[in-house]
């Protein structure tokens, strides 16, 4: 019988008490032995509803990485906090899976990613809506060639109103941005892993601070306090690739528009498009005609999908402990992920500059 991985939870609030934890108690091949939160009763009371009440409790994680039985942490702390305690982590001997974004700023991941190679560990970043069922599907058939040259996409990340307003969400130190850097880094690690597009050329971007200001505004989740509302409200990227390909990028918690979707990749190419505004759907022609397709995703026959039910969390956690227990490469590889951090840091200083940033 393998030995079950020992994992660390570093962060309880609610990405790892609505994501991280409850797919984690599913995996027969895991154990979450530990539990850490500044705020010490957070992490009690998520032992508590997870019956993990043999789990250690730390305030410290730099306590926690003492333990030399934990082999996996599990990273769901504000944005701030990512690229240390990976490292440290990282240097203590564990595998780490660090929440999206990678970073809160591209230096930080880069020193991320070098302490991965410097340790020998596993490092992945939580963008699971690779994991959707219509996502995979597009994978292969981007993988087949079916689309030809991919030279145009867009990744989509528009909310009309859903600000959210717990947690440091809005607190721009923090996070490092709003929309931009919460729901648009998903959108676009999708479209450029649908592409296999990592060579960027140049990138220019704005910002929109328009209606974070207004008080009592309709909102999802509640109003938010104007006050506390120090990051963008939208923001919007246009992305050249080496090969001459474009990529815009399209985020927002507030935008008057009906136009809306999240995590969500449009791509054109020689041979034919895919978008998942409504649906998977593919396009092209043939014959002489066009053609729309909207493949069934319940049947199964996807990669890394049998048919049962598993949500794409759950396919998640339960493909990163794989690939440690099988010493093979995560699916969201840290190289992927810095790429997206840069991009992103680069919409944002564009929008500062009124310069397009152009890369190495």
């Amino acid at each position: 019988m393998t030995k079950k991985l020992k994992i660390g939870i570093i962060g309880c609030g609610g990405i790892a008490n609505g994501k991280h934890i409850p797919n984690l108690v599913e995996q027969s091949n895991a154990e979450i032995v530990a539990l850490c939160d500044v705020i010490e009763d957070r992490a009690i009371d998520t032992a508590k509803k997870f019956g993990l009440e043999s789990a250690q409790i730390y305030a410290d994680y730099k306590e926690l990485l003492k333990d030399t039985s934990i082999d996996v942490i599990h990273v769901c702390t504000p944005n701030k906090s990512h690229s240390f305690i990976t490292i440290d982590a990282l240097e203590a001997g564990k595998h780490v899976l660090c929440e999206k974004p990678m970073a809160k700023t591209a230096a930080e991941a880069r020193l991320m990613l070098e302490a991965a190679k410097r340790t020998g560990k596993k490092l992945s970043v939580g963008y699971d809506n690779r994991y959707r069922p219509d996502s995979l599907l597009l994978k292969k058939i981007c993988e087949r060639g079916e689309l030809g040259e991919i030279y145009y996409a867009k990744a989509h990340a528009i909310r009309r109103r859903a600000v959210p307003t717990w947690g440091v969400f809005l607190n721009e130190d923090e996070q490092g941005g709003g929309p931009l850097i919460d729901i648009g880094t998903h959108a676009l690690d999708l479209t450029l892993w649908l592409m296999d597009n990592y060579k960027v050329k140049s990138v220019k971007g704005n910002v929109y601070h328009k209606l974070g200001s207004k008080k009592d505004a309709a909102n999802a989740f509640g109003p938010w306090d104007p006050a506390l509302f120090t990051v963008e409200d939208s923001a919007f990227g246009f992305i050249t690739m080496d090969n001459g390909a474009t990529v815009t990028l399209e985020a927002s918690w507030a935008l008057n528009t009906l136009d809306v979707g999240e995590a969500q990749a449009t791509l054109c190419g020689t041979e034919g498009g895919a978008d998942m505004k409504d649906g998977l759907r593919i396009n092209g022609e043939d014959l002489g005609h066009l053609y729309t397709k909207k493949p069934e995703l319940n049947t199964g026959g996807v990669a890394y999908f049998d048919g049962k039910s598993e949500s794409q969390a759950g396919r998640e956690c339960r493909l990163w402990l794989e690939s440690i227990i099988n010493d093979t490469e995560p699916m969201v590889k840290p190289e992927q992920a810095l790429v997206v951090t840069e991009v992103l840091e680069a919409i944002y200083e564009s929008a500062r500059t009124g310069k397009t940033v152009y890369f190495n």
